[in-house]
């Protein structure tokens, strides 16, 4: 039988920072899930591409098969609810939500791997100075879901923590294929880190310099010798540490923020309010992106 392209059965629509990519790479090790690798940023960024577009991007899926894309922006794009709603109304929605200090420090240190910010984190983060920065706006989830809780029925939309990741991953992917009406049991999730902001990178001035060198270097990038010649010019990238009194403004910034997205969500967030601590079980570790 000939497949056509179709659209989405689901959408995680972020946030970033949050192990939406875990999530992601978890449900594609199941046979019952089709998803693209990459993010679509459909809703956000491309709309003006055309639906058509969108389909042939997603590509077709077999009958039987659920059909999903993540995008992390729909959560901050004020236009991506409505876009969505509009040519998806019946579409469910997963949002994966992280800590919001911990997400904005986890977004401030990728953008300083990329050389996008520079190592000034008050600058970045200090509420007086960077509230409408995206560092602490992308965290204010309440803010931003309110869009797609005005538009889509409330049991159309589920919403996770990072948190519960780290304690018990089956159950969060449990909760995911509840939510999908899967009558099958997914494949088991990940148990190691997608992205790892402790790993190794080639100095950005080297990778500067040798960026005209890039067509020729990247077919033979996982070679043994390139990755010997890496390994003794990669360094772990050193970041600015959370100053703890930094830290208390961004937590006193976000507090209004948590009362109403408990109200709206119907869901506990307090563990945001305590002190950070480890879990107990499994490696806390395992999962920071």
């Amino acid at each position: 039988m000939t497949q056509t392209p179709r659209l989405p059965d689901f959408i995680i629509a972020g946030a970033a920072k949050s192990a939406t990519t875990w999530l992601q790479n978890s449900l594609q090790q199941s046979p019952m899930i089709q998803m693209p690798d990459h993010e679509p940023h459909f809703f956000s960024r491309r709309y003006d591409e055309g639906m058509e577009a969108y389909r042939n991007e997603l590509g077709p899926a077999p009958e039987g098969v659920l059909l999903g894309e993540k995008s992390n922006s729909y959560l901050t794009e004020p236009a991506a609810a409505a876009r969505i709603h509009a040519h998806l109304p019946q579409v469910r929605l997963v949002f994966q939500l992280r800590d919001p200090v911990a997400r904005a420090y986890s977004d401030y240190c990728m953008l300083l791997r990329r050389g996008e910010v520079d190592a000034d984190i008050a600058r970045h983060l200090d509420p007086d100075r960077a509230a409408n920065g995206r560092f602490l706006q992308d965290g204010c989830y309440a803010q931003h879901l309110a869009r797609f809780y005005d538009l889509f029925p409330a049991e159309q939309i589920l919403v996770l923590r990072y948190e519960d990741i780290l304690r018990d991953p089956q159950a969060q992917v449990a909760r995911l294929a509840a939510h999908l009406e899967l009558t099958e049991q997914l494949a088991p999730p990940l148990q190691e880190r997608v992205k790892d902001a402790r790993a190794t990178a080639v100095p950005r001035p080297l990778r500067r310099l040798l960026a005209p060198l890039r067509p020729l270097l990247d077919p033979i990038r996982h070679t043994a010798p390139i990755a010997r010649l890496r390994g003794l010019v990669a360094r772990q990238h050193r970041y600015p540490p959370f100053d703890p009194a930094l830290k208390a403004e961004v937590s006193a910034f976000f507090a209004p923020q948590l009362d109403r997205l408990a109200a709206l969500t119907g869901e506990n967030f307090d563990i945001w309010r305590k002190p950070r601590q480890s879990p107990r079980t499994g490696n806390p570790n395992r999962l920071v992106q």
